[in-house]
């Protein structure tokens, strides 16, 4: 993160070890393509590796404005590092921009970014449900999700049976 910090001191709001001693680096969200690209493509560096992508939703916290976390996971297979990325939206402007131009295994993970916590990823190439139906009201991870509230009823779809091929169903 000392690398980071030297190349881009204006994206860095803070930085941090964990009680496991993991070292954090906070950034801001319209620095976070041109960060994430240095880390990937700097000679010592490299973390060319795609771990994954997470959000904390910390409305209940005593400090939570803004109120998601955004958790960026990232692997150097030369230095054997991981380093941890967080970026912080509000909930009313809950739009990052996608890292799948850059790492293409962040495709599913913002998907599931966006599913359960509402978080939007500015040129993500198919940013649509990945775990729940498209008509799901809501997103699950949220704490203000109401959890006896009911999901609308929607007809069965067909789905395309892959194990038997046409005419194999036994009907004649």
């Amino acid at each position: 993160m000392d690398r980071v910090s030297a190349h881009f001191p204006e994206a860095v709001v803070e930085r941090y070890v964990d009680r496991a001693g993991g070292a954090w680096a906070v950034i801001h969200a319209d620095s976070l393509p041109k960060v994430a690209a240095f880390l990937k493509n700097d000679e010592e560096l490299q973390f060319k590796l795609f771990g994954s992508v997470d959000a904390v939703d910390r409305l209940h916290l005593a400090e939570n404005d803004p109120r998601f976390e955004v958790v960026y996971f990232l692997y150097s297979l030369k230095r054997h590092e991981h380093v941890r990325l967080k970026v912080r939206v509000s909930e009313h402007q809950a739009v990052l921009p996608s890292l799948v131009p850059l790492y293409r295994g962040a495709n599913w993970w913002e998907r599931l970014v966006w599913d359960f916590y509402g978080i939007r990823f500015d040129g993500h190439p198919d940013l649509r449900r990945i775990l729940l139906y498209e008509e799901f009201q809501g997103h699950p991870l949220r704490k203000d999700y109401a959890l006896r509230d009911r999901q609308p009823l929607i007809p069965e779809r067909p789905i395309k049976d892959i194990f038997r091929g046409p005419g194999t169903s036994g009907h004649s």
